[in-house]
């Protein structure tokens, strides 16, 4: 509403005057103002004096407030009726609602934001593409495209230890999210058991291997077996062996193979296979000087750090193809073997890679 240029006293003196015996016409003259404004003001105060003018004026902008008010709380009802068969808890869809109610009704953005419970800063912020997240995105597709079983976890901790990139598992994960990911995680029944004595873990390197055997099939329907030996220290893969049977003396022989360039181990921890329990292994053993630590039958869990391993293998690689003959499984398992030690982060090791923690430890 425009704001008078004469005060309240004064427009009750000029009431006055006139009554007074000024006339009107002289008054307005004066004032400088027309006679159809000096009426309106007799009136709407004629009778009046300054403090019942001013309660009144104050009387009339409380009445404005409260009408304005009402018109927003109806108006605020009326949108939310229209609104309740939409689910709006999370604020990115509030304020997708909010921006439409503005669009459509063009009400204030201060009342649709109101409304649906959002800050305005909220409601003005305009997401900024950032160029670093389409890496990591790019980073994200090749990893899960080469790694298929490789979920959240190891993909952030392969971007952090091993790329050494410095970017937050928060912001990772969104982007994760975003591109529709994730692994389906089946529950498994899990049956109430005692709590198994815990492995005994090694302090140093060559202090105890443990040795397992696989089995599987080719395209053919010829089975294979994968005689497979790890460094329990830093869980690194130690060799791969395939063929269709091994035999003790060719676990003998894959075994001074890895010594060569490994090193003697004081203890090999296995089952009791009919290859680990011969004879021939045995004196062998005692030869080099090599303690060979069976586990109880039936308990596999005993050897748990291969039998991990093998079902890394299973999962990442055996069981994904169709294989055709020995030398493309050998060859795929020697350089996923490379990759295994020193590019996947593991775990156990607390995310970095067994080549990492052999560095460490050295």
């Amino acid at each position: 509403m425009k704001k008078s240029r004469f005060s309240d006293s004064q427009i009750i003196e000029a009431l006055k005057r006139v009554e007074g015996g000024l006339s009107v016409p002289e008054l307005c003259r004066e004032l400088g103002i027309s006679s159809a404004t000096f009426y309106k003001w007799r009136a709407k105060f004629g009778g009046m004096d300054t403090s019942m003018m001013a309660r009144m004026k104050e009387l009339e902008a409380q009445n404005a407030r409260l009408k304005k008010m009402y018109a927003e709380e109806r108006l605020k009802a009326d949108i939310l009726k229209e609104a309740m068969g939409k689910k709006v808890t999370r604020p990115s869809r509030r304020r997708e609602m909010a921006k439409e109610v503005v669009a459509r009704r063009g009400i204030p953005i201060r009342l649709a934001c109101d409304i649906f419970q959002v800050s305005e800063t909220c409601y003005r912020y305009e997401a900024k593409r950032n160029s670093e997240n389409q890496e990591i995105a790019d980073w994200l597709m090749r990893l899960t495209d080469n790694h298929r079983n490789w979920g959240f976890g190891l993909c952030y901790l392969y971007l952090r230890n091993v790329k050494g990139f410095a970017w937050n598992h928060k912001r990772i994960y969104r982007i994760y999210r975003e591109l529709e990911l994730n692994l389906r995680i089946k529950p498994r029944k899990r049956l109430v058991r005692e709590k198994p004595e815990a492995l005994a873990v090694p302090t140093a390197i060559n202090q105890v291997w443990s040795m397992d055997f696989m089995h599987d099939q080719l395209e053919d329907g010829r089975c294979l077996r994968l005689f497979n030996v790890i460094d329990d220290f830093n869980r690194e893969a130690l060799g791969i062996e395939i063929d269709f049977s091994l035999p003790a003396e060719r676990v003998i022989r894959a075994l001074e193979q890895i010594i060569e360039w490994r090193g003697k181990p004081v203890a090999i921890r296995c089952d009791n296979g009919p290859e680990n329990i011969s004879g021939l292994v045995q004196r062998w053993a005692e030869q080099r000087q090599i303690r060979m630590d069976y586990i109880q039958p039936g308990k596999p869990a005993q050897n748990a750090y291969v039998e991990r391993f093998n079902r890394t293998v299973r999962y990442e690689w055996l069981s994904q193809y169709y294989w055709s003959d020995l030398d493309e499984v050998q060859l795929f398992a020697t350089q996923w073997m490379y990759n295994y030690n020193h590019d996947r982060p593991n775990m156990a090791l607390g995310g970095i890679t067994p080549k990492q923690r052999l560095a460490m430890a050295a």
